[in-house]
């Protein structure tokens, strides 16, 4: 099934990120308008401003862990019925295909990954995935409320330099001394998670918590699967490439739209936010209470723990040395089969296995999406 341009128009941006983000604020506006609000314009979420005057750029996000994407069924007009102000950014969907890696350990004081988005050439076997945009990434560590987040996105021409002066450029004098040491030390591949999300916006109201701010949320449902091993071989202990397979739907503030011209104060914004992710988080933790997995760990950690779950020990990660870029090839000079040297190691073939792999194949993106915009019965 091919994913439709009219009732999904920004897939025809997929690959053109500028454009995608500009429509997409484009039908923020015309939801905002729907809602019969004029004259709001859109911001960007505050940074956190901690005690001592520290400003921190955070990621207000909640999530919970399910056993399959399946039980995610109508979640769009589950959302609907039961949270009171919560309405849909018409035509916000959007998906994507990506890896994520694991690149710190569980001993590191923050979690460092690297992850990037898949595209099909046109009239391409859509078993073929191909890799583009890698993103570096810095946060603090497991599901706290309100994480530290920080990230670029690496030109091709520097996957192997220090990501520092990037991070530097973009954050200044709100990179915290201890993310800027973190940063700069040697990353090395821990392991890996294949993602399938569908995604999509919603604007919440509550002028009795809120007054006149309007909360964005971006909702995405997640479904994913954790290699056995860091470099994606077979694991005769699960008899797998593949370790665990579950799914996962996140709530993340984006941002907030006001009146023109008002201006709100640090705490009032943020208890706007908190505020919203709770109004989402309470009924969605009822309903789906039977079923909930009780995870508290990001989906970095959730690598982690499943490769030390593995028997995986660090002299056997630091032996791989498994470098980020190598996945970006068909094969590695530096990789070779172990019962035949003679032969390379495929790694973007065996990343495709967190995806194709037939007996734990995650479902295609149009068949998330679908799932998601089901009527209740």
């Amino acid at each position: 099934m091919t994913m439709s341009t009219e009732t999904r128009p920004l897939f025809k941006h997929i690959r053109d990120h500028d454009t995608l983000f500009c429509e997409l604020d484009r039908y923020r506006y015309e939801a905002v308008l729907n809602l019969g609000l004029k004259d709001y314009v859109f911001n960007k979420t505050p940074k956190f401003i901690t005690e001592t005057g520290e400003r921190l750029t955070i990621e207000p996000e909640r999530s919970i862990i399910i056993p399959n994407y399946t039980l995610m069924q109508s979640i769009k007009a589950i959302l609907c019925a039961e949270v009171s102000g919560l309405s849909l950014v018409e035509h916000s969907d959007i998906g994507y295909r990506y890896p994520t890696a694991a690149m710190a350990g569980l001993d590191a004081p923050f979690i460092k990954r690297m992850r990037s988005e898949y595209f099909h050439r046109v009239d391409e076997d859509r078993d073929i995935c191909r890799p583009i945009n890698l993103s570096y990434g810095i946060k603090s560590r497991g599901k706290a409320d309100n994480r530290q987040e920080y990230e670029v996105w690496l030109p091709n021409e520097l996957l192997e330099e220090s990501p520092l002066p990037l991070m530097v450029n973009k954050y200044g004098e709100d990179l915290p001394d201890d993310v800027r040491a973190f940063i700069e030390q040697p990353s090395r591949i821990y392991g890996w998670m294949g993602v399938k999300r569908a995604a999509f916006e919603m604007l919440y109201r509550n002028p009795t918590k809120m007054g006149d701010l309007v909360i964005c949320l971006a909702f995405s449902v997640d479904a994913y699967n954790i290699g056995a091993n860091p470099d994606l071989s077979f694991s005769r202990e699960v008899k797998s490439s593949i370790a665990v397979s579950n799914a996962e739907l996140e709530w993340e503030v984006m941002g907030y739209f006001a009146p023109n011209g008002e201006h709100y104060s640090h705490d009032f914004v943020w208890q706007a936010i908190d505020h919203s992710l709770q109004a989402v988080s309470s009924p969605i933790e009822s309903i789906y209470a039977p079923v909930i997995q009780p995870i508290f760990a990001s989906k970095t950690e959730r690598i982690l723990n499943t490769m030390k779950a593995q028997g995986i020990t660090d002299e056997w990660i630091k032996h791989l040395n498994l470098q980020p870029w190598e996945f970006l090839e068909t094969s590695s000079e530096h990789r070779t089969k172990a019962h035949d040297p003679s032969r390379s190691v495929n790694l973007l073939g065996r990343l495709n296995r967190l995806f194709y792999q037939q007996e734990r194949a995650l479902p295609s993106i149009a068949k998330l999406h679908n799932l998601i915009a089901m009527p209740l019965d």
